[in-house]
């Protein structure tokens, strides 16, 4: 299946926000619920002890992602964890509800931050959750190019294989959505308005969950990034599929050579 970098709601500065907010919570509160990033735990933990790190950087949040029972399992090895979230257009509601819940692990930047040109103020590993596939490929390298640049360790966990089975999958996305909807919190009478009286959300993440899938980089192809990266000689590159109870997780890890 050929990578095809059509449109994704998400990207379009014009889109509602809310209704932004409401995809991106719906994908933290299934991540979070199934445990979707468990599989890659021993390998960001294996970086982040290879960098000497204990504070992640990360990058494209959105809703915070599956960080909630991810970093259970990373605080196994690194009680010290620190994550600072950021995103190009933040969901400060989900930034500020991880914070609340556990205000020693989680802080937030409030502006925008770009995943091409991290603020050199932002010192940790970075990392990106279900995002780099929003990146066409001179921008991903971009990504890849600022992090060693900067000589920041990165990892890029993906959700889904470029491939027919997922492609099929993400077709039943809004059955999905109608069912979680209740179960996310906070409640919000604005998401079960744009859920089920005018289906908006089922339909945004219908359509951009297909396209994710689209857009995602293959092994290969992000192998083929990586040698367009300047200075890439100097860092270890660990790229791969992960494959944990059915949940298929492709990686890009990068950290400077001890």
């Amino acid at each position: 299946m050929a990578r095809v970098h059509a449109f994704e709601f998400e990207d379009l500065s014009w889109f509602p926000k809310r209704i932004r907010d409401y995809g991106t919570d719906f994908l933290q509160f299934v991540t979070n619920k199934f445990d979707f990033y468990k599989g890659i735990a021993p390998l960001l933990s294996e970086a982040l002890n290879k960098t000497g790190q204990n504070e992640i950087i990360d990058l494209a949040s959105g809703g915070g992602g599956g960080w909630k029972s991810l970093a259970r399992h990373l605080k196994e090895e690194n009680p010290s964890l620190k994550i600072t979230l950021t995103d190009y257009y933040p969901n400060l509601n989900a930034f500020n509800n991880a914070k609340e819940e556990d205000p020693e692990l989680y802080s937030f930047v409030e502006e925008s931050v770009d995943a091409r040109n991290v603020p050199v103020h932002l010192n940790g590993f970075r990392t990106q959750f279900l995002s780099f596939h929003h990146f066409k490929p001179e921008d991903a390298l971009k990504i890849l190019q600022n992090a060693v640049d900067n000589n920041a360790g990165i990892g890029i966990f993906e959700g889904q294989k470029r491939d027919v089975p997922h492609f099929i999958k993400n077709l039943l996305s809004p059955v999905s959505i109608i069912i979680a909807t209740p179960f996310i919190r906070p409640f919000k009478a604005g998401r079960i308005l744009f859920t089920y009286i005018l289906p908006i959300v089922p339909l945004f993440v219908l359509w951009d969950g297909v396209i994710s899938v689209l857009r995602t980089y293959s092994v290969k192809e992000m192998e083929d990034l990586v040698q367009k990266v300047n200075g890439s000689e100097s860092y270890e590159w660990k790229i791969g599929l992960n494959k944990t109870k059915g949940i298929t997780v492709p990686y890009l890890i990068g950290y400077p050579k001890s």
